[in-house]
C-alpha cells in the first residue's frame, strides 16, 4: 500500500532532504509540501495525505494549531511532529495534545523515520525521548499561583481552611478564595478531586 505524505516545514532545505529521503522509499508518495501551518491546512484538504510530517514553530500558524485543525478535519490523516531541536515539555504535550500521534527530531536515522511514518499510518504512536519525559513531568498547564501550591499542598495533607490560615496567617475567606480558584483552574469538583489530580500531575 502507498502511504500518501505531505511535508509542512518553513525551511527549504530541510524539504528537500526530506523529499529524497521519501523518494528512497517505493511505498511513499510525497503528495505536497506547505511552508507554514496555515498552508498545511489548505494543502491537506486538497491532497488528503495519509500521514504529515510537521514542523513545529513556523510563521503565520505553527504546528501546533495547524495540527489540532487537521485532526478535526481529517481524522484518517495521522500527523508526526518533526522537529530539529528538543522543545520545551509544554511544547511537547500541546502538539500531542492537538492530535499529533508522533514525535521525533529531524536527527532520526532514515530506517527510523521510514518505520515512524508506516507506524503512524498503522495508527501506532512513536515518541522520541524528550516526547517520553514531557509526558512524565508535571503539567504547568494550569498557570497555578505560588500561593495557590501552597494552599494545595496543604491540601494534599488534609489540612482543613482554618488550619491553612493559622498555618500561612491569613484569613479563612481568602484561603477559601485560593481554594475556590484552585478548583477552577484544575477543574475539579471537590477539594478531594483537586489532591488527586495534584498528585497524578506531580504538582506539589
Amino acid at each position: 500500500m502507498t502511504i500518501r505524505v505531505m511535508i509542512v516545514d518553513d525551511h527549504e532545505i530541510v524539504v528537500r532532504g526530506l523529499s529524497m529521503v521519501l523518494d528512497a522509499f517505493p511505498q511513499f508518495e510525497m503528495v505536497a509540501t506547505a511552508q507554514n501551518g496555515q498552508e498545511a491546512i489548505e494543502l491537506c484538504a486538497v491532497h488528503q495525505p495519509n500521514v504529515i510530517l510537521m514542523d513545529i514553530m513556523m510563521p503565520i500558524k505553527n504546528g501546533i494549531e495547524a495540527t489540532r485543525v487537521i485532526r478535526q478535519r481529517h481524522p484518517k490523516t495521522q500527523v508526526v511532529a518533526l522537529t530539529s531541536i528538543s522543545e520545551n515539555p509544554q511544547t511537547i504535550r500541546d502538539i500531542l495534545k492537538a492530535g499529533a500521534i508522533a514525535y521525533i527530531l529531524k536527527d532520526v536515522t532514515i530506517d527510523t523515520l521510514a518505520q515512524t511514518i508506516e507506524s503512524a499510518h498503522s495508527g501506532k504512536s512513536t515518541l522520541a525521548n524528550e516526547a517520553m519525559r514531557a509526558l512524565v513531568e508535571p503539567d504547568s498547564s494550569f498557570s497555578l499561583t505560588e500561593r495557590e501550591l501552597e494552599v494545595l499542598s496543604y491540601l494534599v495533607k488534609g489540612w482543613t481552611n482554618r488550619q491553612i490560615a493559622d498555618q500561612l496567617i491569613l484569613s479563612q475567606s481568602t484561603v477559601k478564595f485560593h481554594v475556590s480558584s484552585l478548583l477552577t483552574k484544575l477543574n475539579a469538583a471537590s477539594r478531594t478531586e483537586a489532591v488527586s489530580l495534584a498528585l497524578k500531575h506531580k504538582l506539589v
